[in-house]
C-alpha cells in the first residue's frame, strides 16, 4: 500500500464505535476511506452512524493515532497492513458479513490467499484429543493446505505443532495484537509459525487479551478457510460457536466424533448429529474438497499407523525400544510405572524418554506422563 492509503485505512479501523460493518457500508457508499473521510457531516449522518461517531470520522480524529500506530507496524520485523484492495487479503474473508477492514501481518501475507482448512478444540482436550488434533494437522499440512487456528492454549496450539512438525504452513489468527503472544508458553510455536506462516489480527498492536476479543476473532478462524474441523468442546464453548459461523459463511463443517461420556465430546457429537463430516483423519477432510483445489494437492503417502510405528521402532536402540513397546496410544503411562515395568534406573528411563520425544514419537503430558504419538 501506499503511505497515503494505508494511513486513511488504519484511521477507518481505528475510529472508535466504527466496527467493521459500519465500515462496510461507509466504504460501499464513499468508495474509499480517502473519501470517507472527504463527506460532509449530513452525508455521514444519512449512513446512520451514531452523532459521535460521525462526528469523529468527519473532524477525522483518529488520524493522530494512526500515524503513531503506522510508525510502530514499520518497526516491527516483517509486518504489514492488508486491506481490502490487496491481492493477498484473503477473498475469503470478503465474502462473509463483516470482513475486517484492516489485517495486521507478520510472516509470509502470501499464505493467506491459499486454499485452507481450520482446526478448532477445547483448551484442555484429552489424549485422544490431543492426538488427533496433532495427527490432522499434521496430516493435512502435508498434503500441502495451509491450517488456520486461533493459537489457544490445547487443540489450536497442538494442531499447529502437528502443521510444524512436517514443515507445513500455518496461520494463526490472534484475539490480540500481532506483537503479543498469547498464552505465552506459545511464543516457541508462534516463532515457528512465522517461519513458514503468518500471524494475523485485526487488533491494534499493543491489544491485550479480553474476552470480548475473542469472539470476534471467530469469524476469521470460520470464515477464512475452506472448512472447519472441530476435534473436541464442550456444550457452550467456542469451538462450537465457530462451526455454526463456518455453517453461516457456507464454509465446510467436520468434525472427530468423540467418547459420549466425555462432556468435550458433545460439540463434535452434535454437528455430527447436525451434519457435518465425520471425519478421523486428514485424508476425510482432503476427499469433500472441491476438485480443483484437490488437484493441486501433493499425493498423500498411504502408511498405516502400526507400519508407522514399526518403522519407527526399528530404529530403537534396546533401551528405547524396550521403553516405546511398554507405551499406548490411548493410555497415558506414569513415569513411576514405566521404571516399574521396564526394570531400568529412573535416570535412564528419564534420558530415554527425553530422547523418543525429540524423535517425535513419544509424547509427555500433564504429571509426567507419557504415550506414543498417533503417526
Amino acid at each position: 500500500m501506499e503511505p497515503d492509503a494505508s494511513l486513511s485505512w488504519l484511521a477507518l479501523a481505528l475510529t472508535p464505535g466504527l466496527a467493521s460493518r459500519l465500515s462496510a457500508r461507509l466504504l460501499k457508499e464513499f468508495g474509499s476511506p480517502e473519501e470517507v473521510f472527504r463527506a460532509p457531516l449530513p452525508h455521514l449522518e444519512r449512513c446512520k452512524l451514531p452523532a459521535a461517531v460521525a462526528q469523529a470520522v468527519h473532524k477525522k480524529q483518529s488520524f493522530k493515532r494512526a500515524e503513531k500506530e503506522l510508525a510502530s507496524t514499520q518497526r516491527i520485523d516483517r509486518c504489514r497492513l492488508l486491506n481490502w484492495t490487496e491481492p493477498e487479503y484473503p477473498s475469503s474473508l470478503l465474502q462473509i458479513y463483516d470482513p475486517p477492514v484492516l489485517l495486521y501481518v507478520r510472516g509470509n501475507a502470501e499464505v493467506l490467499a491459499q486454499p485452507s482448512i481450520g482446526i478448532v478444540g477445547t483448551r484442555r482436550p484429552t489424549l485422544y484429543g490431543t492426538q488427533m488434533a496433532e495427527r490432522l494437522g499434521r496430516e493435512i499440512a502435508a498434503r500441502g493446505l495451509v491450517v488456520v487456528s486461533g493459537m489457544a492454549r490445547g487443540v489450536d496450539a497442538i494442531s499447529h505443532q502437528g502443521v510444524v512438525a512436517v514443515n507445513g504452513c500455518a496461520v494463526g489468527v490472534l484475539g490480540t495484537g500481532v506483537d503479543v503472544c498469547y498464552p505465552k508458553e506459545n511464543k516457541k510455536l508462534y516463532e515457528k509459525v512465522l517461519e513458514r506462516g503468518a500471524i494475523i489480527s485485526e487488533f491494534p498492536l499493543g491489544t491485550h487479551p479480553a474476552p470480548e476479543n475473542f469472539p470476534i476473532r471467530n469469524r476469521i478462524v470460520a470464515g477464512m478457510p475452506l472448512g472447519v474441523v472441530v476435534v473436541e468442546g464442550a456444550q457452550y464453548s467456542g469451538s462450537l460457536i465457530t462451526a455454526r459461523l463456518a455453517m453461516e459463511f457456507g464454509r465446510e463443517v467436520f468434525a472427530v466424533p468423540g467418547n459420549v461420556t466425555q462432556p468435550v465430546s458433545f460439540a463434535p457429537n452434535l454437528l455430527i448429529k447436525q451434519g457435518a463430516k465425520l471425519v478421523t483423519n486428514g485424508e476425510d477432510v482432503i476427499e469433500e474438497l472441491p476438485t480443483p483445489i484437490r488437484a493441486l494437492l501433493v499425493k498423500a503417502e498411504r502408511q498405516e499407523t502400526e507400519q508407522l510405528n514399526l518403522l519407527a521402532a526399528a530404529s530403537l536402540n534396546s533401551s528405547e525400544k524396550k521403553i516405546f513397546e511398554l507405551l499406548s496410544v490411548d493410555e497415558p503411562s506414569q513415569i513411576d510405572d514405566i521404571v516399574e515395568r521396564s526394570g531400568l534406573h529412573s535416570c535412564e528411563v528419564l534420558a530415554t524418554l527425553f530422547d523418543l520425544e525429540m524423535k517425535g514419537i513419544v509424547r509427555q503430558l500433564p504429571g509426567k506422563q507419557f504415550s506414543k504419538v498417533l503417526l
